[in-house]
């Protein structure tokens, strides 16, 4: 197993446990229909990774989680720019509308990495002359380094307070 292949996996499954978490926090939500199966088929796909075969039910499962995202990422900047609550570029975690945009945000960018990374070869041979599986690696730690990272530095170091 190549390096980047370790951090591809190690980052799925740090991955699939936010999304876990995330998915068991959304049931006292108005809304938690669209959110519990976003992120439960989220952690579901992160877990997986490359179990399957690349062509398998978990290559659906991905593309239909990422249309979800995508769906819910507009629904939920049309109701922020409606509303005004925050703006599109805003980190600020106080307000619901910005945790529920960076939620979408790292959904469809962890399915992005899966498709991308069960459409290349298996073999290693043929996956040393593509270096794409590489940046997918960083791509996913990239990732992992922002979801927990921005949630520690707001939480912790900006000791600031969510609103529910």
């Amino acid at each position: 197993m190549a390096k980047s292949t370790k951090l591809f996996s190690l980052c799925s499954l740090l991955m699939a446990m936010l999304f876990s978490y995330s998915a068991s926090v959304q049931f006292n939500d108005p809304d938690w229909y669209f959110w519990f199966p976003l992120y439960a088929c989220a952690c579901v796909v992160n877990l997986v990774n490359r179990a399957i075969s690349p062509m398998g039910r978990i290559q659906h499962l991905a593309k239909g989680t990422l249309w979800l995202g995508i769906f819910l990422f507009i629904k939920v900047v049309v109701e922020d720019h409606l509303s005004g609550i925050a703006g599109f570029l805003s980190l600020d975690l106080t307000e619901r509308a910005v945790r529920e945009k960076i939620g979408s945000g790292l959904v469809i960018t962890s399915m992005i990495l899966h498709l991308i990374a069960t459409s290349e070869p298996l073999d290693p041979k043929q996956r040393k002359e593509n270096k794409v599986s590489k940046y997918v690696g960083y791509g996913m730690a990239i990732l992992v380094g922002f979801s927990f990272g921005h949630p520690f530095v707001f939480l912790v170091i900006q000791k600031g307070e969510i609103k529910l």
